[in-house]
């Protein structure tokens, strides 16, 4: 088995941050939601279907599968999957709370 590269350390480092205490996987998507509310920096400039949108935000309901991002374009305001936005650079402030969310959702660790 090949050695874990820093960055995947990195993400597991903050998967382990956000689930310490969590006894199944409802807390610890808690936990992940927890450190993206707290941690990422809205708005910034994403792309949804190769179109520009204004990140201003996200959402969670315990009863989803996943996190959604509020959007907005040409005054119009969207709902997207967090996986349907296509990041460009730089990155917000906080981005690595999104994937180590991401590496969570693989089940790798």
């Amino acid at each position: 088995m090949a050695e874990p590269t820093p960055d995947r350390l990195r993400l597991q480092e903050l998967i382990e941050e956000a689930t310490v205490d969590c006894y199944d996987e409802e807390e610890e998507m808690t936990g992940l939601w927890t450190m993206i509310e707290e941690n990422v920096i809205c708005p910034f400039r994403a792309r949804v279907a190769g179109e520009i949108v204004t990140v201003t935000g996200f959402v969670w309901t315990p009863n989803s599968r996943g996190f959604m991002a509020h959007c907005e374009r040409n005054g119009q305001r969207y709902q997207v999957d967090l996986h349907s936005l296509e990041w460009s650079e730089p990155r917000p402030a906080g981005f690595e709370w999104i994937e180590a969310y991401f590496e969570w959702q693989k089940g790798g660790f």
